[in-house]
This record gives C-alpha cells, structure tokens and sequence, in this order.
C-alpha cells in the first residue's frame, strides 16, 4: 500500500530513543521528510546519519536533528521553527514525551498534578497550536499522539501518567470534531507492552517494589497478555505510519490500542 506521505514534513516530538523514535522510522521509510526532535543533539544526529544511509535514493526523503526541550520556555517555538526552515510546512505531527515517575494515586501532591499537566499536556497543546493553522489552511495534515493503555484503563500504579494523558486524550477528542472539516484528523494510538527502555525501567521498578527479579516480572507481564509477548517498537510504528497516511483519511478520533489484546474492553 502507498501510504501517499513522501515529500511530507512530519515533525516527531521525543524522537531520539523509543515509541518516538520507531514512529520517525516507519515514517522515514514512507519518503517522509522527519524532524528528529529531542534534548540530546549528538544521538538526533546519530539517527539522521542512519536514516539517510538506510534511505537509499527514497524519494522525497530528508531528515534534521532538532535539539529542543520541549518542557521548557521557549522550546515548542523552537522546535517548531527549526523543522519549517529546515523541511518546510509541517503536515504531520507526532505528541510524544516521556513518561513522568510511578506513583499511587493516594500518594499524588498537587506539585504531581501540576507536573502530570506541564509535561504531558501544555507542549503537546503548543505544538498543536502553531502547527494546526497551516494543515488547516492547506486542508491536510495530521495530528498523532503517542498514548497509553492506561488511556483506556488506567495503569496501577501509574498514577500521573493516567491522569496527564486523559487529558490530553479529551483535548484531542474534541480537536478531532472542530477540524475534520478541513482535511486534518487527530488520533492517539496506545501502546500496551512495548519492548522499549521505558517499559523496562517500569518493570525495573515494579521488581523492587515486590522484592522479585527482572524475568519473574516480564514473566508475570506476559501472561497478561494474549499474545503472550511484548511488542516490538517496528510494529508500533507500523500501525503509527499508517494513522498518518493519506488511505486514512477517514479515520479521526479514534484512539487506536496497539497492544496484543491487552486491554480486554472493545
């Protein structure tokens, strides 16, 4: 299938390691022009150096290293200038961030609150912001937030995390409706047990918490899910890719579980 997103400008937020980084790749490989964007200048340009080597003669593609914190003042704009003068209008936008501290929900103090909203909620905002008003004016763009199954049904422990990203979940399920109209859609896809470095810190921490090991806990994991493994971060970005191509047009607030049957609600 042509997904119709080469020559593309996708601007993919914490895009240096992770969800981020495989959701850059499968769009890399589709001709998208991609916009790595993460605090860690060095690694961006590391991964721009391998895109362009696994690109080939892939028509349409480019990539730059964007260095900005998104968390910070300033670092939206920043980010979001340094993609439109290196690649051009931005038609593709991927929230991503990472994942605040395990907690308790009867443990969170305002301060957690405050945090769940400023990381999770206030740049993805921003970015939809200044990026929205050009896909608008050109009637096409889309806008992709990379979740959480606790979206769906909220993570023990996780506290933070289920609180921040309902609400970015809300804001973007209202956005969906106001911009269908002109040519934009506005999905989040949820990644259930990806085999990435933050899954492992979570399982990290959920053995100690127990007083177990590593394994025994991946172990545990699995058999929670129906496909009795974790997924791989290709496959997420699979699924990502296609939510930003041109054949789903017609798919807009939808928060789409990638997860291997995980979650057991339709």
């Amino acid at each position: 299938m042509d997904l119709g997103i080469a020559g593309r400008t996708a601007l993919v937020a914490a895009s240096t390691g992770g969800l981020g980084l495989a959701v850059a790749r499968a769009l890399a490989a589709e001709g998208a022009k991609v916009a790595i964007v993460g605090r860690r200048r060095e690694r961006a340009q590391e991964i721009v150096a391998e895109l362009q080597a696994d690109s080939g003669d892939l028509q349409g593609f480019r990539a730059i290293a964007v260095e900005a914190d998104l968390t910070a003042p300033g670092g939206v704009e920043a980010a979001v200038a340094q993609t439109e003068t290196g690649l051009g209008p931005i038609d593709i936008l991927v929230l991503n961030g990472p994942g605040p501290k395990p907690g308790a929900a009867a443990t969170l103090g305002s301060e957690d609150i405050a945090a769940a909203f400023e990381t999770l909620v206030r740049p993805h905002q921003a970015l939809v912001s200044l990026t929205l008003p050009g896909m608008r004016e050109r009637r096409w763009g889309r806008i992709l937030a990379v979740g959480s199954s606790g979206v769906a049904a909220p993570l023990p422990n996780l506290a933070i995390s289920n609180t921040g990203r309902a609400a970015l979940a809300a804001y973007l399920k209202t956005l969906a409706a106001e911009v269908a109209l002109d040519g934009v859609t506005v999905n989040l896809l949820l990644p259930g047990r990806i085999a990435t470095d933050r899954v492992t810190e979570l399982d990290q921490a959920a053995a100690k918490r127990r007083g177990t090991t590593l394994e025994e806990i991946r172990l545990e994991s699995r058999k929670t899910i129906p496909a009795r493994r974790y997924g791989e971060p290709a496959e997420f970005g699979a699924a990502a890719a296609f939510l930003c191509s041109a054949p789903a047009s017609y798919i807009t607030g939808v928060a789409l579980r990638c997860d291997g049957g995980l979650i057991r609600s339709l």
